[in-house]
């Protein structure tokens, strides 16, 4: 018997040397998409990025992307897309800025993850690590030159997962059945 029900969670990406990286920081994924598309495009996706949301989505987490850069929600869709990446939800400057004002923060953070319901943000900063502790939000740092970095978002992903579990209450299957049994012996 499991403890525990894996918890489906949200999870968010930032974009500049996280999932597209310069060619000189990491591989980038290969395409069957002519060059010229991926010159218009003008962003190698990180490797390992396929796979990883693959397994995400096996695990069944929900996958956005996070990015304080003004590009169009529409633009990072299309780009994923040419390489086979769907995503759920995109939050770009123009999102963040109008959440931090609906929640009144004056202190404001680059990147705010509970304003969208987001359970694990993957960033290659270390300032958003910290403004995670300092805001109450989940981060885990990945840098571009890492080559284990999707086992480190996969162990993270773990993690958020028990953390979760143990906050919702315990439930039983028929409580009440079982109180009964307990009683007439």
């Amino acid at each position: 018997m499991h403890l525990f029900r894996r918890q489906h969670i949200r999870i968010s990406f930032d974009i500049d040397d996280t999932l597209a990286c310069q060619l000189h920081h990491c591989a980038a994924e290969q395409s069957g998409l002519p060059v010229f598309v991926h010159r218009w495009l003008g962003e190698p996706l990180r490797i390992g990025t396929r796979s990883l949301t693959r397994e995400l989505r096996r695990r069944g987490c929900s996958i956005w992307v996070y990015t304080s850069s003004g590009r169009t929600p529409s633009y990072i869709r299309r780009w994923l897309l040419l390489y086979g990446v769907r995503i759920d939800g995109v939050v770009n400057s123009v999102r963040h800025t109008h959440a931090l004002t609906a929640h009144g923060l004056s202190n404001s953070p680059s990147k705010f993850p509970p304003a969208f319901g987001i359970d694990l943000h993957v960033d290659d900063s270390e300032g958003v690590q910290i403004e995670g502790y300092d805001h109450g939000f989940r981060v885990v740092v990945v840098r571009p030159d890492d080559e284990n970095w999707a086992q480190r978002v996969l162990d993270a992903v773990a993690e958020v997962q028990v953390q979760l579990a143990w906050q919702q209450p315990l439930r039983h299957k028929n409580p009440t059945q079982q109180r009964s049994e307990v009683f007439s012996s």
